[in-house]
């Protein structure tokens, strides 16, 4: 695999006890409360799944679109929603499942959209951080794995809507 993917950054292992350690913290944290998880499409689609399964409250699940890559591998900072929430969220406690906080600039949208729609709580949880290209001062609370500045594919990451079914996260080789 490592031929045709890249390097292995973070194996497969690893994501699963990463992702028990957060629906354990996110359960507590939450304890008596009700959520509602937004996934963001379509990065955030395997490791939400798998987060929810780790969480053990009562929640509900919604989704949103959004676009600001394209087939590029930078970011291009506009942010555009694709799909918007089926529900309203308005007085719930709602945390964002993000596959990836690189610049913050698509997660400010997000967190100010959602705010404004008057939620009673807004939380983020990423399962990888790329601090070294942050744009925003957003921040997610819990955050999976804290990576360096290299585009990543696999467990839900794609480049050009390819490698999204790796089962490991791996960096993508650079062409050249």
């Amino acid at each position: 695999m490592q031929d045709l993917h890249g390097k292995v950054l973070i194996s497969r292992q690893r994501i699963a006890e990463r992702v028990a350690q957060l629906g354990q913290q996110i359960t507590k944290d939450y304890a008596g409360r009700e959520l509602l998880v937004v996934g963001i499409l379509k990065g955030a689609s395997i490791f939400m799944c798998d987060l929810i399964r780790a969480i053990d409250l009562p929640l509900q699940i919604d989704f949103m679109a959004v676009s600001s890559y394209g087939a590029s591998t930078v970011s291009s900072g506009a942010v555009r929603i694709l799909k918007d929430l089926d529900q309203s969220c308005k007085g719930k406690d709602v945390l964002i499942v993000e596959d990836i906080v690189d610049t913050g600039l698509t997660l400010q949208y997000l967190t100010e959209a959602l705010m404004a729609r008057g939620v009673r709580s807004l939380e983020v949880c990423c399962l990888l951080d790329k601090p070294s290209r942050r744009k925003s001062t957003v921040a997610p609370l819990y955050i999976g794995f804290t990576i360096p500045d290299a585009f990543i594919v696999g467990y839900g990451l794609d480049y050009a809507e390819k490698y999204r079914n790796l089962p490991d996260i791996c960096q993508l080789p650079t062409e050249g």
